[in-house]
C-alpha cells in the first residue's frame, strides 16, 4: 500500500498528516503575517518615491531584499537567527520557555497560538471533509482566512495578495461543483462585493466618514465565489453580531472610544469559517422553517 492509499483509505492518518502539515503550515504563516504588511508598506514607499523623483536624481540606493523567505527570522532583541530545532511549531517555543534561545528576551505566545489554531482547524477540516478535492480547499480556505485575520487585527489591512487569490480559486474549485455551482459562485462573488460596497458608500454619505476598507468588500466577494451567494446573509448576519458584541465588549470593559477603528476582516473571516463547515445544514433548516 502506498502512502497516498495510506491517506485515502485510513482517515486517522489523513487527519493526523493534515494537522502535522497545519502546524508546520501555521509557522511559515506567521512569517506572513509579520512581513506581508511591511513588504506592502516598502513598496508603497517605493512607488511614492518614483512618482516624486526628478529625471535626472537617481534616487536612493536600492534596498536589501526583504520578502517571505529574505532575510531569515531572527530574534529581534539581539538579532540571533533562529535555527531550524527553535522553529519547531509549538514545541520549540514550549521547549524554550518562551524565551530567545540566546538573550533570554520573551518570545510572543502568539506564534504557538497561530500554529495550534492553524494545526487544529486543518485537522478539523480533513476529519469533517474526508480524503479529496474538498478537503484540500479547505485547508487553502483555512490558512488563507487564518493569515487575514491576524494582519486585519495588526494592521486593519486585508492583503489582495490573499483576497484577490482566495476569490479566484474558489471560482476554480467550483468549476467542478466542490463547494456549490459555479453561476451561483460568480453571482456570490458580485453579490458580496455589492452588498459591503453599497453599505460602505451609505455609511459615508450618511456620517461623513469612511466605515470599512476596501479589503472587506474583497473578502466577502472570495467567500461569495467559495460558497455560493445563498449563504451570504448568514456570513454577514453572524459577522455583524460577533462584531457588534466584541466593539460593545472593549467599549465597556477595555474603555476603549466609539471612533477607535475596529476591523471587520477577523468576524468575516469567522463566519466564512461556520459557512465552510456547518453552511449546508445551516440554511437546509433556515429555508426548511
Amino acid at each position: 500500500m502506498t502512502f497516498f492509499d495510506l491517506l485515502q483509505y485510513s482517515p486517522l492518518t489523513f487527519v493526523t498528516v493534515c494537522t502535522v502539515l497545519g502546524l508546520v503550515v501555521g509557522s511559515f504563516l506567521n512569517v506572513v503575517i509579520h512581513r506581508l504588511p511591511k513588504m506592502m508598506e516598502r513598496e508603497w514607499a517605493e512607488q511614492c518615491a518614483a512618482l516624486t523623483r526628478k529625471e535626472d536624481d537617481a534616487g536612493p540606493a536600492p534596498a536589501p531584499p526583504y520578502n517571505l523567505v529574505i532575510p531569515r527570522s531572527a530574534c529581534p532583541g539581539c538579532g540571533h537567527l533562529i535555527n531550524a530545532w527553535e522553529n519547531i511549531p509549538v514545541i520549540s517555543w514550549l521547549a524554550l520557555r518562551g524565551r530567545c534561545a540566546h538573550c533570554k528576551a520573551p518570545i510572543s505566545a502568539r506564534y504557538p497560538l497561530v500554529e495550534a489554531i492553524t494545526g487544529v482547524l486543518s485537522g478539523f477540516a480533513a476529519w469533517h471533509f474526508g480524503f479529496g478535492m474538498a478537503a484540500g480547499a479547505a485547508l487553502l480556505m483555512v490558512w488563507a482566512l487564518v493569515a487575514l485575520t491576524f494582519i486585519d487585527f495588526d494592521t486593519q489591512l486585508l492583503p489582495d495578495d490573499i483576497t484577490l487569490p482566495l476569490l479566484w480559486l474558489g471560482l476554480l474549485f467550483n468549476a467542478g461543483n466542490t463547494f456549490t455551482d459555479l453561476k451561483s459562485a460568480v453571482i456570490g462573488a458580485v453579490a458580496g462585493y455589492l452588498a459591503l460596497w453599497s453599505v460602505y458608500w451609505l455609511f459615508k454619505l450618511i456620517m461623513k466618514k469612511e466605515g470599512m476598507g476596501y479589503g472587506d468588500f474583497k473578502l466577502l466577494a472570495a467567500i461569495g465565489a467559495w460558497f455560493g451567494w445563498i449563504v451570504l446573509p448568514l456570513v454577514i448576519l453572524l459577522s455583524s453580531l460577533v462584531g457588534a458584541v466584541v466593539g460593545i465588549f472593549l467599549m465597556i470593559l477595555a474603555k476603549r472610544g466609539r471612533n477607535v477603528p475596529m476591523p471587520f476582516g477577523p468576524y468575516l473571516a469567522g463566519g466564512a469559517l461556520v459557512a465552510l463547515f456547518w453552511g449546508p445544514p445551516i440554511m437546509t433548516a433556515y429555508l426548511g422553517l
